[in-house]
């Protein structure tokens, strides 16, 4: 039945599962051919997504990790899969805003970043004062 519906997902195992899985008492004819197909277009577009991630970390094959970054960067996969932990996966790389350096207005009038920068600043101002 895949071959007919042109699938690569096994039409009959799905049936089987629908039948075996206290769904309902009886399964329509045309229910696991729609329901395979669904998942090989879900499938699909997450492998699609990971064989992106793969190549742009210049790997030939597919990890977990390139599941993840698939999977959390797509919008809808995210809301589709929010619940799903993907074992070794990682975390999405993330730094707060808040927590990056401060934009400078101008070269000429930056502030220093560090601490160390505004003692260096200080001892030089005393320096030239005293002499």
């Amino acid at each position: 039945r895949s071959m007919r519906a042109g699938l690569q997902f096994p039409v009959s195992r799905v049936h089987r599962h629908l039948r075996k899985g206290s769904y309902s008492e009886r399964v329509a004819g045309g229910s696991p051919v729609y329901l395979a197909a669904v998942l090989e277009y879900l499938s699909a577009e997450i492998l699609e997504l990971a064989g992106n991630a793969a190549r742009d970390n210049k790997k030939t094959r597919i990890i977990p990790r390139h599941l993840q970054l698939a999977v959390r960067n797509d919008e809808e996969l995210n809301r589709l899969l929010n619940s799903v932990t993907i074992a070794q996966g990682g975390v999405l790389p993330n730094i707060n805003s808040l927590l990056l350096p401060k934009k400078t207005a101008g070269a000429g009038d930056s502030l220093p970043v560090s601490s160390a920068g505004v003692i260096k600043k200080a001892k030089k101002a005393v320096a030239a004062t005293s002499q």
